[in-house]
């Protein structure tokens, strides 16, 4: 009797650690940190695209002055050039991963992944969140398929707040120049996105410390750039403040060292130079 009896207890104790076990060791995964927004990455360019002077072309009136707008669009198109030209891979790519769902790693960590095609080349993305105190650290790693192939190339990475309204991002030119070319800081209001300011910050290059800031608001001329370049023709720094309606396509230009003056300087909604109101 005492001999079952102890065998008993044996199997309960042996099934009492067992069953401890997954209890003890089981991980709290938690819930995916807050993703950035995809366009926290994206300034929009969509109002200083190259215009056509065609006879058939009615928003742009022939024979019109257009110098205001076309000045505020050479500044805008120099930073969308940096942006489509260097970093066109990670920004779409992170584009696409917005609309991937994570899977838990560990270590507090997070892990979406994608493909993306972009010009006949694929791309494979993976973008790591890791949860710390009071911020999300945040690293893309890119790899190439076909001709030049790479893996794992981290090609951007970054911090946000815990509830995604805020956050920098740090760009590297490319896989066989890896150095920092550019700092991109967000910030987002309600659901949508307050503020976009990318700052060139390679070395040795005349660009170092040039900004644009890309914003929305309330008002008639709701979009506004604020932005500072070296100007290598004029060899000193443009300083630019452009406001215009995503609507009407309407805006204004200042430039004390284009115009030599602090006036404002206007467009229609034909981008035809105005009088400004």
């Amino acid at each position: 009797y005492l001999k079952d009896m102890k065998r008993i207890l044996s199997l309960l104790l042996v099934s009492a650690l067992l069953l401890n076990v997954p209890a003890g060791c089981k991980k709290d995964k938690g819930t995916p940190p807050v993703l950035p927004p995809a366009n926290s990455m994206i300034i929009d360019f969509s109002n200083f695209e190259p215009k056509t002077k065609g006879a058939n072309d009615d928003s742009f009136p022939k024979g019109s002055q257009i110098s205001n707008w076309e000045f505020a669009a050479g500044a805008a198109m120099l930073w969308k050039a940096i942006i489509w030209t260097t970093l066109a891979v990670p920004v779409y790519s992170f584009d696409q991963i917005t609309e991937k769902s994570p899977v838990y790693v560990d270590d507090n960590t997070w892990e979406w992944n994608t493909t993306a095609t972009i010009l006949n080349t694929t791309y494979k993305a993976r973008l790591t969140g890791q949860i710390m105190e009071s911020t999300v650290q945040w690293k893309m790693y890119i790899s190439k398929e076909g001709s030049g192939s790479f893996t794992d190339f981290l090609w951007f990475s970054g911090t946000s707040d815990l509830n995604g309204t805020s956050g920098e991002w740090v760009l590297y030119e490319s896989n066989q120049n890896p150095v920092e070319i550019l700092r991109i800081d967000w910030s987002k209001t309600a659901s949508e996105i307050g503020s976009v300011t990318y700052t060139f910050t390679k070395n040795g290059n005349p660009l170092k410390d040039s900004y644009i800031t890309y914003g929305l608001t309330s008002n008639t001329l709701n979009a506004y750039y604020e932005i500072s370049y070296y100007n290598t023709s004029f060899q000193q720094v443009f300083e630019l403040e452009v406001e215009w309606s995503t609507s009407q396509h309407n805006g204004r230009v200042r430039c004390p060292a284009h115009f030599e003056n602090d006036d404002w300087y206007c467009w229609d909604s034909n981008f035809a130079n105005i009088e400004c109101p």
